[in-house]
């Protein structure tokens, strides 16, 4: 039934919890997981010289990658095939772009349980991927505290 399984991970706890139940379901269904994580391009800065935002964003998608090399070894370790992705731009656009392009057919994200004026008002990457997505998101409320 599914083949690719996305997840979404930001690099927090939060998001992390999403990642029992994708191994679960990868397992389930003997999948393949993708750990993807979106990188938000750095804002224009008219005081900073153009090659330290180069570095500064080369270094970001560095430690990015290791992050996503380092929770993609754990899985592999439990026999399932892994691929760490990364992309910039837009989160929520990024990750159903991504979903889209790359034939997912699940994307499991974490969310805050957040609901009424403060969804609104912060907004929820989670909710804007239910909304975009083409595919079945599994959501998983954070439900431990799982601030930063």
């Amino acid at each position: 039934m599914y083949r690719r399984i996305v997840v979404a991970l930001d690099g927090s706890r939060l998001a992390e919890q999403a990642l029992s139940h994708a191994v679960a379901q990868a397992n389930r269904f003997e999948t393949e997981l993708v750990l993807l994580k979106v990188l938000e391009p750095l804002p224009d800065a008219t005081f900073t010289a153009p090659s330290a935002r180069r570095r500064a964003q080369e270094a970001s998608a560095e430690l990015a990658q290791d992050y996503l090399e380092g929770v993609a070894e754990g899985i592999r370790e439990q026999g399932i095939e892994v691929q760490a992705v990364q992309r910039e731009g837009k989160p929520y656009v990024e990750i159903v772009r991504y979903a889209e392009e790359e034939g997912a057919d699940m994307i499991v994200i974490s969310t805050r349980g957040q609901s009424g004026f403060s969804r609104w008002l912060v907004g929820s990457v989670a909710d804007r991927v239910v909304r975009g997505a083409t595919v079945p998101v599994l959501l998983v409320r954070c439900v431990e505290d799982c601030k930063d």
